[in-house]
């Protein structure tokens, strides 16, 4: 049984048809490439699974069940957590804060009916999260502002294991990186899948794709164009399939 199923998924906006007819297996436990030309419905796709908006046509299915993603919300509490290329984050907020975001942890107040914020608590188990992912800040409680490209990325994922997020989608996760700090975010991306989390990298960078994706799903025009094992396919190869449609 997949993990994630969709089944003759589409979208329009007005007369524009930007994904048409899509079927897609996602299997727990892989790295999942999806690429394709600016236009190819990529971004779409990732607001459909994320529950940003919804199909006009198709199902998703979850574990084999049919379920309505109504809202991002909606898919964190079915496990299916977005790491958008803007990466959401509070950057005048410390690192603990914006992982526990939206989940904050409270302790008993001396008032009655009150609660307060549990700062120490949230700053021991984002450590805990950051370590799961192999990093080490030396301060959980500086802001978000004062990290490095790659330590960013590390905090969203840590959000996301925070929501014990079984999939994981990133889009564009190495953009505007240099090349060491790229290096740290697939390591993060195989960490996350060593540890047994299915990941949908979108990306238009093929080096990263071959790197950490064991299957690629490549879209045109709004429609699956063709979906490849990418086991011994070399970067050059992706991209001429990416441009093509054909392989």
């Amino acid at each position: 049984m997949s993990l994630l199923a969709l089944r003759g998924l589409g979208k329009h906006y007005g007369a524009v048809r930007a994904l048409h007819g899509v079927d897609l297996d996602v299997a727990a436990g892989e790295v999942l490439g999806i690429c394709g030309d600016n236009g190819a419905g990529k971004s779409t796709l990732l607001k459909l699974i994320s529950g940003a908006q919804t199909p006009d046509a198709g199902s998703i299915q979850l574990r084999g069940e049919t379920v309505q993603l109504r809202s991002p919300r909606a898919a964190l509490s079915l496990g299916i957590a977005t790491i958008y290329q803007d990466l959401a984050l509070a950057e005048d907020l410390p690192v603990y804060q914006n992982i526990f975001m939206g989940a904050e942890l409270t302790r008993p107040s001396p008032l009655p009916g009150l609660r307060l914020l549990d700062k120490a608590a949230m700053r021991r188990a984002a450590d805990g999260y950051l370590r799961e992912l192999g990093i080490t800040l030396p301060d959980v409680q500086r802001p978000v502002r004062d990290l490095s490209g790659g330590q960013r990325q590390a905090v969203a994922i840590a959000r996301a294991l925070r929501w014990s997020a079984s999939l994981v989608i990133m889009d564009e996760p190495t953009a505007a990186l240099g090349v060491a700090e790229t290096a740290r975010v697939l390591a993060l991306i195989r960490r996350l899948n060593q540890a047994g989390r299915t990941v949908l990298l979108v990306s238009h960078n093929m080096d990263d794709v071959v790197a950490v994706c064991q299957r690629v799903v490549i879209l045109k025009k709004g429609e699956k164009a063709m979906e490849r094992n990418l086991a011994g396919v070399g970067a050059d190869q992706l991209a001429h399939w990416v441009m093509t449609g054909r392989g």
